[in-house]
């Protein structure tokens, strides 16, 4: 069973004092397990556009693009996405100038990205890009066939030669949409604006400095903004990369050149259309917005994929639709230990347990979808034998390799 591949990006300033936060990778692990296909590169590497003399395996090391931009729209004419989040248009690797390279292996531009995803375990993902990854005209597959061939194409740790032999064919651009809309899921611009209280509005205008100290303030970075008549319609947020594009390490850094939006008078109009929930119900019917960090103590919520809870973890460990544990956490959101208590928390063997004796094990926690997500070894996964009920409990094995799979969120008590 493959291992759970782990993304990162540094929340600050510079690259010497940011934090890594892990990005979740359930679906990678899932959908290359039959596949083998894994990063045999570290992490801890020379990152992109920083090395003082040239590499020589470029799978391990991503040139000449190894300035990385996602990009998202915020397109209101016609409207696409919900009317409370961003949408995909891409990952780019632009040459370290900011200048870039497009189209660079018309042999590997691939059609039917639907079926591709459907055929390798991607359908998460693609259901997530028919929501959030959407071409203004209606044509997503010739979007996403763009995309990939323009930019995914150019991308040198995602060439073919890098993956293990036998890997099926378009087995990178798989890789590559998952990417996208892992790192996406990480950027929540719209979140972060209306935590500053901006929001879309027909009655005021921004200045640049608004919204760019906004921005800065939640992700400890300036992105790059672009505008079209004077509304907001993009937004840039760059990166360096450690390691390949399938497990590397995203690092978050100040955009190199401003967008194209005027110093003031900028407008950001709403959409039309529905929101996506913004709050999730948990046990007992309370709504619980997004979470601001990890807290001292809570308990852990089991979501199904339906977003409905089902229950949660008691002191040992276990999952259950009794009266759940309370938890006591020690660290950061990024990197933190867990006890009940019954004692340390930790994982061996693929199991969490919790108890006396038991090592402690470094979690992580994840942002997403208003929820605050357990991750182990970079994986938001969990899975037992069975659903819970009464007084029967169940294992929880980290992974979706059991036959009830769901999510485990952590609040505040």
């Amino acid at each position: 069973m493959l291992s759970s591949l782990i993304f990162a990006f540094l929340l600050g300033s510079t690259l010497v004092e940011a934090n890594p936060v892990e990005i979740p990778q359930r679906s990678l692990a899932d959908i290359f397990a039959r596949q083998s296909l894994v990063s045999s590169c570290s992490s801890s590497g020379t990152i992109s556009c920083h090395n003082t003399s040239s590499v020589a395996n470029l799978c391990c090391f991503e040139a000449p693009g190894g300035l990385l931009l996602q990009t998202q729209f915020w397109d209101t004419n016609p409207s696409t996405g919900p009317s409370n989040s961003w949408t995909i248009h891409g990952l780019w690797p632009d040459n370290c100038d900011t200048t870039f390279e497009q189209n660079c292996d018309p042999s590997r531009a691939y059609t039917g990205i639907n079926t591709l995803l459907s055929n390798n375990g991607a359908s998460d993902t693609l259901s997530y890009m028919q929501t959030h990854w959407i071409d203004i005209n209606g044509n997503n597959e010739k979007f996403w066939e763009h995309e990939w061939s323009t930019h995914g194409t150019c991308m040198s740790t995602l060439k073919p030669s890098c993956l293990p032999s036998g890997s099926v064919k378009g087995a990178e651009a798989v890789a590559f949409f998952n990417t996208v809309v892992r790192l996406f899921k990480t950027l929540p611009t719209y979140d972060w604006l209306a935590t500053a209280g901006i929001t879309p509005t027909t009655s005021k205008t921004f200045t640049l400095s608004q919204l760019t100290s906004a921005l800065k303030a939640s992700a400890g970075v300036t992105p790059a903004l672009d505008c079209t008549s004077g509304s907001l319609n993009q937004i840039s947020w760059y990166f360096n990369l450690q390691g390949s594009i399938i497990d590397g390490k995203f690092l978050l850094i100040n955009a190199p050149k401003a967008g194209s939006c005027p110093s003031s008078g900028i407008k950001y109009v709403p959409k039309s259309g529905s929101a996506t929930p913004s709050t999730s119900t948990v046990s007992g019917g309370t709504p619980t917005g997004t979470p601001s960090g990890l807290p001292a103590k809570g308990t852990i919520h089991a979501i199904n994929s339906s977003g409905t809870s089902i229950g949660g973890l008691l002191s040992l460990g276990t999952w259950s639709t009794q009266t759940l544990a309370t938890y006591t956490f020690s660290g950061s959101a990024s990197s933190f230990t867990m006890t009940s208590s019954k004692g340390n928390c930790g994982v061996s063997g693929g199991t969490l347990t919790c108890g006396s004796g038991v090592s402690l094990t470094t979690f992580s926690a994840v942002q997403s979808g208003g929820q605050l997500l357990l991750a182990s070894g970079g994986s938001t996964s969990f899975s037992s034998d069975g659903l819970p009920s009464g007084t029967t409990v169940f294992t929880v094995f980290t992974g979706s390799s059991h036959s009830n799979v769901y999510t485990l969120s952590i609040l505040s008590s």
